[in-house]
């Protein structure tokens, strides 16, 4: 195809929200697939004349965006892998906010592939090319050789590359690939958000936590059980809170007016997972970033 790229723009905003999804759970954060995202067409439109029709544009963008995500990685390829539990310890890691998918039936597409945060957390022990292979085959459920094909190898070579991976995962996801899917909140989820959302009660939350709750916070250390999470939760401090969802979960942007100041500071996003009807696990995920990623601002008055 060639002309003005008329076509490529087209397509790109057509697959713009897929391409985020898979970009996301390659990097594990939204800022990260943002850019991502952005040199994926840069590159595209630097090539969008050799482009054949072989494949499908989305096809092909989405080969583009995986070896955009590879190269990102190649400075730090010998870096130590992760060990334990992400969730309490990385600060690379970062929820999905529900409220980027727009209607229309590629954002219902690029929905149904955003996983659950604990697989995210889970694709980070991976070595890049086994990460792309895994998100490739398992999550986005490409052929071997569609996979072969955008990570330039055999199809040996990626079978290879997917068993490892496979294996990894199994140590540290879920072990029911059906609960790697990002979940859909329901109205008892709701409501136990507008719950945790209306109390500084230490009792009162304490009624909504698991007995066994934990509370994670890199570059903190987690706070564990339902004493120690209600009382750490309800200091006495000045926040502003409001309700949102991520990765399919009930999640709360927090605002921070730190004494002496006039201002609130975007600082925390916390997402529940909610088992039987109590608050099993928050993952709070510091930094304002996170929280703009809502489409909320930075500071508040």
């Amino acid at each position: 195809m060639t002309g003005s790229g008329d076509w490529l723009t087209g397509a790109y905003d057509d697959h713009h929200r897929e391409l985020h999804a898979h970009c996301y759970r390659l990097a594990g954060n939204v800022a990260e697939a943002d850019d991502l995202v952005q040199e994926t067409f840069l590159r595209a439109w630097k090539a969008r004349d050799a482009f054949e029709g072989r494949s499908s544009v989305r096809t092909w963008l989405h080969r583009i965006a995986t070896n955009v995500f590879l190269d990102s990685r190649k400075p730090a390829e010998r870096r130590t892998r992760p060990v334990g539990d992400v969730l309490e310890w990385s600060t690379e890691i970062g929820p999905y906010p529900d409220c980027l998918f727009d209607a229309g039936p590629q954002a219902e597409q690029a929905a149904a592939e955003i996983v659950e945060l604990a697989l995210v957390a889970a694709l980070l022990h991976l070595p890049a090319r086994q990460r792309a292979a895994f998100v490739l085959r398992d999550v986005s459920g490409w052929t071997p050789a569609e996979v072969a094909d955008a990570l330039q190898v055999a199809v040996p070579a990626a079978n290879g590359l997917v068993q490892r991976a496979r294996a990894t995962v199994r140590r540290h996801a879920p072990a029911d690939p059906r609960d790697w899917r990002r979940p859909h909140l329901t109205a008892a989820d709701h409501e136990i958000l507008r719950r945790y959302l209306g109390t500084t009660d230490p009792a009162e939350l304490r009624d909504l936590l698991a007995a066994d709750v934990r509370l994670t916070m890199p570059p903190d250390a987690p706070v564990l059980g339902r004493d120690a999470v209600a009382e750490f939760l309800t200091r006495p401090l000045d926040w502003r809170t409001f309700p949102v969802s991520a990765n399919g979960r009930p999640a709360v942007a927090n605002y921070l007016r730190q004494p002496g100041r006039t201002r609130y500071d975007a600082l925390v996003v916390d997402v529940l997972h909610i088992v039987d009807g109590r608050i099993a696990e928050i993952n709070a995920f510091v930094g304002g970033r996170h929280v703009t990623t809502f489409g909320l601002p930075r500071l508040l008055d």
